[in-house]
């Protein structure tokens, strides 16, 4: 029995390997070591950022300040439990800090510091995603919203692998992470609303 676990476990990380080779270098391309950076880095984001802001506030009035307050503590709780809680426990190196990888490896924007298990990146992005379309969902917004939040995290995630930052296995744990941090957020924020019976 503890045989076929640690096999198991050993396919599954032959199988990480292999799939962050196809993602970072058989599909590697000009246009994604231009495009990739952009979409993951710090500040890409910050006029999507405001402009979910000023939308909230303007569309749910007095409810939109508790949404961005719960939005920002999803994240809080996302990146604490990424950065601090679980990096530091599983302490897995990075894919662009593996020297065995590097005669293959694609470094678009060169090497990453750090611990790589989870993804902040996933855990932070996804759980804003999944905090907002709920949120949005609640207040009979459009569902195809969720698609678009769901695809504009997942790209973002992708490009972490792409840049050799992160194994996929990180990124779909972050992922987990900010779902179950996003939904957490989202349904005590609406809790929230209704019982104060603020005014959206």
């Amino acid at each position: 029995m503890f045989a076929n676990e640690i096999f198991m476990i050993e396919a599954l990380y032959n199988f990480d390997i292999e799939l962050f080779y196809f993602v970072n270098h058989v599909i590697r391309n000009d246009f994604f070591d231009m495009i990739m950076p952009i979409l993951r880095g710090k500040f890409t984001w910050i006029p999507l950022y405001i402009l979910i802001i000023y939308l909230v506030i303007k569309k749910y009035k007095k409810s939109g300040y508790l949404i961005i307050l719960f939005a920002l503590l999803t994240v809080f709780f996302s990146d604490l439990i990424s950065s601090q809680i679980l990096k530091p426990f599983f302490e897995r190196i990075r894919p662009c800090n593996i020297a065995d990888f590097a005669d293959w490896i694609n470094l678009p924007i060169g090497k990453g510091s750090g611990w790589s298990f989870t993804s902040s990146h996933a855990a932070n992005h996804f759980a804003l995603a999944i905090f907002f379309s709920q949120i949005f969902e609640g207040f009979k917004t459009k569902k195809s919203i969720l698609l678009l939040f769901i695809l504009w995290a997942s790209a973002i995630s992708f490009a972490q692998v792409y840049i050799g930052f992160h194994f996929p296995a990180d990124v779909f744990a972050g992922a987990v992470i900010g779902i179950i941090v996003g939904l957490t957020g989202s349904l005590i924020c609406m809790r929230k609303i209704k019982k104060r019976k603020i005014d959206y």
